[in-house]
């Protein structure tokens, strides 16, 4: 189960005028029948948010332990009991089936799906029609066959996840109507630095040697169609699933042609493949984080210092001027 850590350093939520924040567990004392708000969030991108949201009115317990590859989640008896007995669910649908699953069946009351907070679109069929794909599909077979097409990592576009960070604040205010005006203030000023975030990211790819990047797998999508640039993924939205010979070469083809200088590969999932691909087409490698977890490998403490960090990979890899 997850120890108990903070989400966001102290500086970072003085800047956001939040204060302290309360600590993220999964400790089954501290996560129902608390006298603060219990929520519980299904993986980083949403207890990073609940943690922001709630601020010192907030208890959360993240689902996915630190490290965990989010995907393959498996809900223990022990989180669905913890489930039960909190005042919330914080969760993206389409994700993490087993989470799906568990929050369908429990009997708590308010249940945010940050899926339905923001429009998601179909990454794979346009950018990838290969393999991966598939495997996603019979991966999560028991849920809506159409749902596998939509890319679910709406938290890498700034952008969508402020408008995510607006519906969650606005479910906190109903929820727990006693400190709605904090809940308000602090998602305004979430919102604030998410838009400056954006912000950075414009003007920090606006002006680039090449607009296509390589990454393990296909979670770049919103990223990508944000800030006019071209993800080409070695899998698919599943991080776990192998690239046919072919897709290998046709990678191999376009990096010549778009002046592709490196392949991203990511923290929570196998780098071989990234790195097999990029000695074989004389590329280098670099991490692009798709923030599904933060450990000691992240490069940063939090989603902002992540996300900044991300940016200056890119900036690298794409030649920014």
């Amino acid at each position: 189960m997850n120890v108990r850590r903070r989400l966001i350093p102290a500086a970072a939520a003085a800047s956001l005028g939040l204060g302290s924040l309360t600590a993220c567990s999964s400790d089954s004392a501290a996560t129902g029948n608390t006298e603060k708000f219990d929520v519980v969030a299904s993986f980083y991108p949403m207890a990073f948010l609940a943690e922001q949201i709630g601020g010192d009115h907030a208890n959360v317990t993240s689902l996915t332990e630190p490290g965990q590859e989010p995907h393959d989640l498996e809900i223990s008896t022990q989180q669905r009991a913890q489930l039960e007995e909190a005042d919330a669910a914080l969760f993206l649908k389409g994700l993490q089936p087993a989470v799906d699953e568990a929050v369908s069946q429990t009997g708590i009351k308010t249940k945010i799906d940050a899926a339905g907070l923001t429009t998601l679109e179909d990454h794979g069929s346009t950018e990838h029609e290969h393999e991966g794909e598939e495997g996603h599909a019979e991966e999560k077979g028991h849920a809506e066959e159409e749902e596998h097409a939509r890319d679910p990592h709406i938290w890498l576009d700034p952008v969508k996840y402020a408008e995510v960070a607006e519906g969650v604040g606005k479910a906190f205010e109903k929820a727990d109507p006693d400190h709605a005006a904090d809940y308000k203030k602090n998602t305004a000023a979430l919102v604030k630095k998410l838009n400056g975030l954006n912000g950075e990211f414009e003007n920090g790819l606006k002006d680039t040697k090449t607009k296509v990047f390589f990454t393990n797998h296909a979670a770049f999508g919103y990223l990508a169609e944000r800030y006019g640039l071209t993800q080409e993924a070695i899998s698919g939205l599943d991080p776990e699933s192998e690239p046919s010979g072919a897709r290998v070469k046709e990678l191999q083809q376009e990096a010549k042609a778009d002046g592709v200088t490196t392949v991203f590969y990511e923290t929570l999932v196998s780098d071989k493949t990234a790195k097999t691909l990029a000695k074989d087409a004389k590329l280098k490698t670099d991490v692009l984080d798709p923030l599904e977890g933060i450990t000691d490998k992240s490069r940063g403490d939090d989603y902002f210092q992540v996300m900044e960090a991300n940016l200056k990979a890119l900036q690298a890899a794409l030649g920014a001027k």
